[in-house]
């Protein structure tokens, strides 16, 4: 088992950063693929970003350029780096973990362990 704890949500103003904090317990997940996921209010849960366990990192096309995900085997834990922010990435950012490395992965059904959300709000 596999309990993600996510942090670094806030208030910024457009054009600002956030960097968002995904720490893991339980399991190392050095081996596993982790994703961030966002959801707006009254949309579907989205692919943000995702590192595999070999540190191959992909994005959504809305935040490549903008938008890092890393991670620090050390400390368990993978980060998303946002700068450019914009109104539009206002949602709860998620992290989840997929233990068996799907290639690709971007979809929710792919990834078994997920974190409880938290807020990222982008004021213009």
């Amino acid at each position: 088992q596999v309990q993600l704890v996510e942090s670094g949500g806030g208030l910024v103003q457009a054009g600002g950063s956030l960097r968002l904090s995904c720490a893991a317990s339980g399991r190392t997940f050095s081996s596993y693929t982790v994703g961030w996921f966002r959801q707006a209010p009254g949309k579907e849960r989205e692919f943000v970003a995702a590192i595999t366990w070999s540190d191959h990192t992909y994005y959504a096309d809305s935040v490549k350029g903008r938008f890092t995900i890393s991670s620090d085997n050390a400390k368990n834990t993978v980060y998303l780096q946002m700068n450019s922010l914009k109104p539009e990435d206002t949602a709860v950012y998620y992290c989840a973990a997929d233990r068996a490395n799907t290639p690709g992965a971007i979809m929710n059904y792919e990834y078994e362990y997920w974190g409880q959300g938290t807020q990222v709000t982008v004021s213009s």
